[in-house]
């Protein structure tokens, strides 16, 4: 009797292979959950900003009794209300404390303040500040940002990104002469960057301004100033911009270019530079191609948070030179517990940064072919 032929068994495993994602769906699914991270990211940001700037609801309990004490006096010190009867004096106080109250919200429970000062901050409904005013007497919070920014972008925008290129040029010029004197200096001052620009201020306006007395000690124009931007309004800004921008340049100059010439170096060292040389391609060339092009992602990253930081200015550094910008501003705001001007400055640089952060996945797609938006991880290589 003859054998039956065997029969194949199919192999165990998946009926149906998976069908590959299209880019159109990768890419919007991964924007959307990235957009959406990321506003949570600014939501629970903003909200800290806010607990912590009243203290966990202290900050609250100091102005109950700021105003409770302010009314108390206002009897004793007005005739009218002094006259009264000790019953009368008390319900006058305590009508007009409660009208306090309630003028700045502080009838209503505090996590229910908060939640509110939450939802007026995401919508940019900053409302007005306690403290402060703007130099023509507003307190809308708005126009007391506003006001400032111009300052902080003259200062941090333009020496920044003057800086920014002269260092990154600097750094590929040294990349190329490794072991020479002036690199061997560069390596030398780089820990002088440890110190902070202020530090660096303080002594400059000791010396240019204290001793020698050819420099302003701060400010942004003469007093009186100037007719607004006229030659003589030009001339006196550029004046008072001399020494912090001495100051900026101290502390991340050679920093800055210390770290990008190792950066530099690191990429001219790669087997594939030796075999563009081997091909006889120029240094320039080389440069362009296959040491820039690679670090462009890092250069990309570093200038966009230069621009972040550009808005947010630097409150001890604008403080030392007597800068109006917006770091001193939220230096003053924080001296004054006044959480309005606190969490709109808080507020812009969250929404600065959640922006800039969504959008440089998608630039280093473009600037950087080895990368995937979308991929496992999010954008990645």
């Amino acid at each position: 009797m003859s054998e039956e032929p065997e029969v194949l068994q199919p192999k165990a495993g998946p009926a149906l292979k998976k069908k590959p994602q299209s880019t159109f769906s990768r890419v919007a699914r991964y924007t959307f959950v990235r957009a959406l991270t990321l506003l949570l990211t600014v939501i629970v940001g903003v909200f800290l900003t806010i607990l912590i700037a009243n203290m966990g609801g202290y900050l609250d309990e100091i102005r109950r009794g700021t105003i409770q004490e302010t009314y108390t006096q206002a009897a004793i010190l007005n005739p009218a209300i002094k006259n009264l009867s000790p019953e009368e004096r008390q319900a006058w106080i305590d009508e007009n404390v409660q009208l306090a109250y309630k003028r700045y919200g502080l009838d209503k429970p505090f996590m229910v303040r908060t939640l509110r000062f939450l939802t007026d901050a995401l919508t940019l409904n900053l409302g007005r500040s306690q403290n402060m005013s703007s130099d023509t007497g507003s307190r809308q919070v708005r126009l007391i940002i506003l006001e400032r920014i111009p300052p902080t972008l003259i200062l941090f925008g333009t020496v920044g990104f003057i800086l920014f290129f002269v260092e990154l040029f600097f750094a590929l010029f040294l990349s190329r002469r490794y072991g020479s004197v002036l690199d061997k200096v560069i390596v030398t001052l780089a820990p002088m960057s440890a110190a902070p620009g202020w530090f660096y201020g303080i002594f400059l306006i000791l010396i240019f301004a204290a001793l020698l007395k050819v420099l302003p000690f701060g400010g942004m124009v003469d007093a009186p100033p100037p007719p607004r931007w006229s030659l003589e309004y030009f001339l006196s800004l550029l004046e008072h911009m001399i020494l912090p921008t001495i100051a900026i340049a101290a502390n991340q100059v050679i920093i800055s270019t210390y770290s990008w010439r190792t950066f530099f170096m690191i990429y001219s060292s790669e087997d594939y530079v030796e075999m563009a040389k081997a091909k006889g391609l120029t240094s320039r060339n080389i440069e362009r191609r296959y040491v820039l092009r690679p670090t462009l992602p890092t250069i990309v990253t570093t200038f966009a948070f230069f621009i972040i930081g550009v808005w947010t200015g630097a409150p001890i550094f604008e403080t030392v030179f007597n800068w109006p910008g917006l770091g001193r501003q939220i230096f003053q705001a924080v001296g004054l517990f006044d959480i309005p001007v606190i969490v709109g400055e808080t507020v812009i640089f969250s929404y600065l940064l959640a922006i800039t952060l969504f959008l440089l996945d998608f630039i280093y797609a473009l600037v950087d072919p080895r990368v995937k938006v979308g991929g496992q991880g999010g954008a990645q290589a």
